[in-house]
């Protein structure tokens, strides 16, 4: 099938939102290489990036009578789940201030930093699943898919989990002191390795604003 370049899929919002979504996945594949620290440093800085890109996606409407396949499987998302809760360990856990139709009276509600990041990873990666099949049809759909759910769903879980890792990295936590065992202390350099996708992300954001 022909390549319509001028479709709302290969516009602008949508290629940078791309690459900002595949980086928050590949962050959160490569978890591992991460100590805890550098874990919360990138992800409270991918997070804002993310929902400013999320937010300027362009709407559009489902042209197939089918659903999009979906690429994270349950095995794939207990496995990333439970990557993520080695990772921040005893930090996991977060009291939620805000949650829609809260049917509680505005009691705490208890979260989950793991949960919630893997609930983000879960629809970014299904998303670029289809996008890279490029199908312009398969391509919309799965755009149109992808914002229905930021509005409704994973745009409040990013903003309510940025607020909790931005508790843990700023607040009063010795990270550094935090027990890793799958990271070596031979990659103390993974921070400032990791942290080069955003550097470059911001000089091309600069120039454009030049």
């Amino acid at each position: 099938m022909e390549e319509n370049l001028d479709h709302i899929v290969y516009s602008k919002n949508v290629l940078e939102f791309v690459t900002v979504a595949n980086e928050y996945c590949n962050q959160i594949e490569g978890v591992e290489r991460l100590s805890t620290k550098d874990f919360f440093l990138v992800t409270t800085r991918i997070l804002p990036l993310l929902y400013i890109k999320a937010s300027m996606l362009p709407k559009t409407e489902p042209v197939l009578d089918e659903n999009i396949q979906k690429a994270v499987r349950e095995e794939d998302y207990v496995r990333i789940q439970h990557a993520l809760l080695a990772k921040v360990g005893s930090h996991d856990d977060f009291l939620e201030v805000f949650v829609p139709n809260n049917d509680l009276d505005q009691k705490e509600v208890a979260s989950s930093i793991s949960e919630n990041l893997t609930d983000i990873y879960q629809d970014l990666k299904d998303f670029l699943f289809a996008y890279r099949i490029g199908v312009d049809e398969i391509m919309n759909d799965a755009l149109a898919e992808l914002v229905d759910a930021f509005e409704l769903y994973w745009g409040q879980k990013l903003v309510n989990v940025l607020r909790a890792c931005h508790n843990v990295l700023y607040g009063d936590n010795n990270l550094e002191e935090v027990e890793d065992a799958q990271f070596d202390g031979s990659e103390s350099a993974s921070g400032d390795k990791n942290n080069d996708w955003f550097n470059k992300f911001q000089d091309q954001w600069n120039e454009d604003e030049e």
